[in-house]
């Protein structure tokens, strides 16, 4: 997708998101770890209804906007559905994404959120995630491994 196809609204509209996202976990509470950990342990369900209600938001917005646009309002790319191959890839990243989760009480959206309600010591998580990445990066340059589309 060429810049000239995106709406010129595309990149604010992205930064509001964002913000309004970043304010939403930290009323929630999903900003800190603590909430999360005692979700993790069964302890607190309060989160189940932060992301179940994201889900159904998420999911009427979706079946709404696919059945009544031909195209996205910002890109304006064709509505399409991205079949990911389940393999080896999908499932070591599911276990790193979960171990990590469980140390670090916290998801890499939540961590930034994390951060920006002055949680200072979320940056070893956030830190922990950026290694990650290159070394993924870094093994899958060695292996000759292409990430699927």
């Amino acid at each position: 997708m060429s810049d000239e196809t995106r709406s010129p609204w595309f990149l604010p509209v992205i930064y509001v998101g964002g913000l309004i996202f970043g304010l939403g976990l930290a009323v929630s509470g999903m900003a800190r770890p603590e909430v999360v950990l005692d979700f993790l342990q069964f302890d607190d369900f309060g989160l189940v209804f932060v992301m179940g209600g994201a889900a159904v938001v998420t999911g009427i917005t979706f079946a709404v906007a696919t059945r009544y646009l031909d195209r996205a309002p910002l890109t304006a790319s064709e509505y399409t559905r991205r079949v990911k191959e389940f393999d080896r890839n999908v499932v070591v990243g599911g276990v790193v994404f979960g171990v990590g989760w469980g140390l670090s009480g916290i998801c890499p959206g939540a961590a930034y959120a994390s951060f920006g309600v002055g949680n200072y010591p979320i940056l070893w998580a956030i830190g922990g995630m950026f290694l990650g990445a290159y070394a993924q990066g870094y093994v899958r340059s060695l292996t000759g491994s292409e990430e699927g589309t």
